[in-house]
């Protein structure tokens, strides 16, 4: 497939089974990226890692530099990103562990630099977002998963908030009522960046959680990890099968 590059987000700050040829820190007009892009090879195809939050993870969902993130990929040659990103589950069937390919998304972000399209213009430039996933990368994933025998939900509406701070259940109860089946704090800017870029862009995102208000009690951190172990490992075999296809 073409040049394909993989964002990982909480949880997945390193590529398991990635042989690295070299890591690469890139300078961009738009500062830092978050970390080294890490180029290898994951099962005998060439591709380049770059973890989202940084290696160490450290840099919250409102601090990540995505335009420098975005840019930097497109720079060493990357046409297509698949983004991995932790998220709380709203829909009944989005269970926590649950691997979900959501084909929407509401943007309830603010103060984020969100666009390229806004220093030393010719003319202002409007990007068609109606469809905000490429539909091509989200079927090769799809497929994938089939063959792979991994159950991927097909569709869903990703509801972006600010963060860092999880959301309260009135929140969420306002995203469900939108329409919002998943929520999560990193799928915007990222993904109209890319379409900026003009890259092929697809989320992947683990359902780490219930969203709040969604089970009794508090949302604990042990409880995501346990999730988040399970539902990489599905996708460490998804992407198995994305490689090699």
């Amino acid at each position: 497939m073409s040049q394909l590059a993989i964002i990982g987000g909480t949880g997945l700050t390193r590529l398991a089974h990635l042989e690295i040829e070299r890591r690469e820190r890139v300078s961009t007009p738009y500062g830092e990226p978050s970390a080294a892009l890490v180029f290898g090879r994951l099962h005998e195809q060439e591709m380049v890692f770059l973890a989202r939050h940084g290696d160490p993870h450290i840099n919250p969902p409102h601090k990540v530099n995505y335009r420098a993130n975005l840019w930097a990929l497109k720079h060493v040659g990357v046409t297509s990103v698949l983004a991995v990103a932790a998220v709380g589950g709203i829909r009944a069937d989005m269970i926590p562990g649950r691997l979900v390919m959501p084909d929407q998304i509401i943007d309830y972000t603010y103060s984020r630099a969100h666009t390229f399209f806004e220093d030393d213009l010719e003319h202002v430039t409007h990007i068609d977002f109606t469809r905000p996933y490429s539909q091509w990368l989200r079927e090769k994933v799809l497929t994938a998963a089939k063959v792979a025998g991994i159950a991927v939900i097909d569709g869903g509406v990703y509801g972006c908030t600010q963060g860092p701070r999880l959301e309260t259940a009135a929140e969420i109860v306002r995203l469900e009522r939108d329409g919002c089946d998943l929520v999560g704090m990193t799928g915007m800017p990222e993904a109209a960046l890319a379409r900026e870029l003009d890259l092929d862009y697809a989320c992947c995102a683990v359902v780490a959680n219930w969203a709040a208000g969604k089970q009794a009690g508090e949302i604990t951190l042990v409880e995501i990890e346990a999730n988040l172990v399970a539902g990489l490992a599905d996708l460490a075999v998804v992407l198995r099968h994305l490689i090699q296809s």
